[in-house]
């Protein structure tokens, strides 16, 4: 049992942090040249028998379209091993074997090998179908995945995700904005993407459409306006439309119903009792 790091092991920590980020984020095309010794490591190492075919796309959407129309087979998300984007977990291995000396997790070094040098992959009996890594990865300022006219993580075939500040939505809210009507935006069910999508088509359409009633407006715009609206499906609810001090932009945060205020709304964001609380910065 490890009960503790040496002052070594904790450095080792941040290195091995950067290592995995870089190659979680690499968009180098597969060397088929090492990739027949990963893919007979992989099967071996669980008694299986490695096949000679191997097929190459250039994403998994690719992929899976390929597998249905040549072979009849249905493929879902869940059957990939994700290489590449299994960097998360493979990279707690690669540091506990490398830095602390756990032997056994050398048997996850044929997977380590393989999101070193490849994205997305189908292991089958007879055969072994690979997918290129993404051609880009976009972020935004606080390195989330973010793109707003195109996709955040685009493969070299024109497919990808589309990505906002993080949350995955919709391609068509970044290709064709027009397509987040009021309907879709108000009715839509998953509430982080609603979030993004009122973010897309501005906060000041969004309040426009639904017809506010002002409660209180403070002289400061950081501080912001104090609304109520009557939302479809779901009744009054009161939001605190402010100047983000970060980006200039204007935010809407929902808000208890008991604020009457908009600077005693705006402390309520931060968690303060204060009502005369003014921040300096939004975080």
């Amino acid at each position: 049992m490890i009960d503790s790091l040496t002052a070594y092991q904790e450095a080792q920590l941040s290195v091995y942090s950067d290592k995995w980020i870089k190659i979680g984020l690499d968009t180098d095309r597969i060397d088929m040249n090492v990739m027949p010794n990963i893919i007979h490591r992989i099967y071996t190492q669980s008694n299986l028998t490695p096949p000679d075919k191997i097929e190459v796309y250039d994403s998994p959407f690719e992929a899976i379209e390929a597998m249905q129309e040549k072979y009849g087979v249905r493929v879902n998300l869940h059957d990939f091993v994700y290489g590449v984007h299994d960097a998360t977990w493979l990279s707690f291995f690669d540091y506990f074997r490398n830095v602390v000396g756990v032997d056994s997790c050398e048997k996850i070094d044929p997977l380590i090998d393989l999101a070193k040098n490849c994205g997305w992959a189908l292991f089958y009996e007879d055969m072994v179908v690979l997918t290129q890594k993404p051609c880009k990865v976009k972020f935004d300022d606080r390195n989330r995945t973010h793109c707003e006219d195109g996709y955040a993580i685009e493969y070299s075939d024109g497919t990808g995700v589309a990505i906002w500040h993080g949350q995955r939505i919709p391609s068509e809210w970044v290709f064709d904005k027009s397509t987040i009507t009021p309907e879709v935006m108000l009715k839509w069910e998953n509430i982080e993407q609603r979030r993004c999508a009122c973010e897309i088509i501005g906060w000041s359409n969004v309040i426009e459409l639904l017809d506010p009633v002002i409660l209180d407006k403070d002289s400061d715009p950081e501080v912001g306006t104090l609304i109520e609206v009557d939302l479809p499906e779901v009744g009054k609810e009161k939001f605190l439309l402010a100047l983000d001090p970060n980006t200039g932009n204007q935010i809407g945060l929902p808000v208890p119903p008991e604020m009457t205020t908009a600077l005693g709304a705006n402390s309520w964001t931060y968690g303060i009792d204060k009502v005369e609380f003014k921040p300096d910065i939004r975080v």
